[in-house]
């Protein structure tokens, strides 16, 4: 049932929104095919390049093979996974107001907010789930291929379970990220510009800047940031990895507050 579709006589609890929008997240087909992509490419991007790599080790160079991440290699398909699940999470809303179905969302639920709130939740339990079990799926099965060259690592070493717990909390977030950008663009191109440019373009610019102007930058933007908790071994430039993870948790935050401030007073 969607939330066009809520009888206004049994009343709007957030139960009932939130009940809605998992409806509505779950018909449409983009939304599945995008959560598979994210899905496989987290648990079986590593793995593959575990077995290139294992299978390659004597071409490596004694530098390659001395500074070798059994971690970083195994969780690597969080690069493509985080497309798909920003992405995605722009569209969740911007295709709502592209097909105007926002109109009668905000019909059955006039207070708005909770459309807002229930979207957010919804979307980001369903890519923590999936995440965390794409997450230890890659890290598990990489680790006894691995094991052919003697590169493999436990849960148990030190910062490991944190990395794979936060790759899938990376995840989440970047979700969240994406969802709060499109509800503040309101357009599909303009959603997926945004959190590109700053997820990936920002990067790319500091890069090109004086060492002393993008060291200073980089360790503060959303992809640098949020990556710290994926990071085993510690980075002088970089920050800590809670504190960087926190730092991106609040930018996503950040963008869901000023949308949901815009929301209750723009035109829907």
């Amino acid at each position: 049932m969607s939330a066009a579709t809520l009888p206004a006589q049994v009343g709007v609890s957030l139960g009932r929104v939130v009940r809605s929008e998992w409806t509505k997240l779950w018909s449409l087909r983009s939304t599945r095919w995008a959560l598979l992509v994210s899905v496989v490419a987290m648990a079986g991007l590593g793995i593959l390049v575990s077995a290139v790599q294992m299978a390659h080790w004597n071409q490596m160079s004694p530098r390659d093979q001395a500074t070798f991440d059994p971690v970083d290699t195994s969780l690597g398909g969080w690069h493509l996974a985080q497309l798909a699940i920003g992405v995605l999470g722009v569209l969740l809303i911007t295709g709502e107001y592209s097909t105007g179905q926002i109109r009668s969302t905000f019909a059955a639920v006039p207070h708005r907010l909770p459309v807002l709130w229930a979207k957010a939740g919804v979307y980001a339990a369903i890519t923590f789930v999936l995440m965390i079990l794409a997450s230890f799926t890659a890290f598990l099965v990489s680790q006894p291929i691995l094991r052919r060259h003697h590169v493999e690592t436990t849960l148990s070493s030190p910062h490991v379970l944190r990395a794979v717990v936060g790759a899938a909390l990376f995840l989440t977030v970047t979700g969240l990220f994406g969802l709060s950008l499109g509800a503040l663009v309101r357009n599909t191109a303009g959603g997926i510009t945004v959190f590109a440019g700053l997820m990936f373009v920002l990067p790319g610019i500091t890069a090109i800047l004086p060492n002393s102007w993008g060291d200073s930058i980089d360790p503060y933007l959303p992809l640098s940031a949020g990556t710290d908790i994926l990071a085993i071994h510690s980075d002088p430039s970089a920050l800590a990895a809670w504190p960087g993870f926190l730092l991106f948790l609040g930018y996503a935050l950040a963008a869901l507050a000023v949308s949901a401030f815009l929301l209750v007073r723009r035109d829907a």
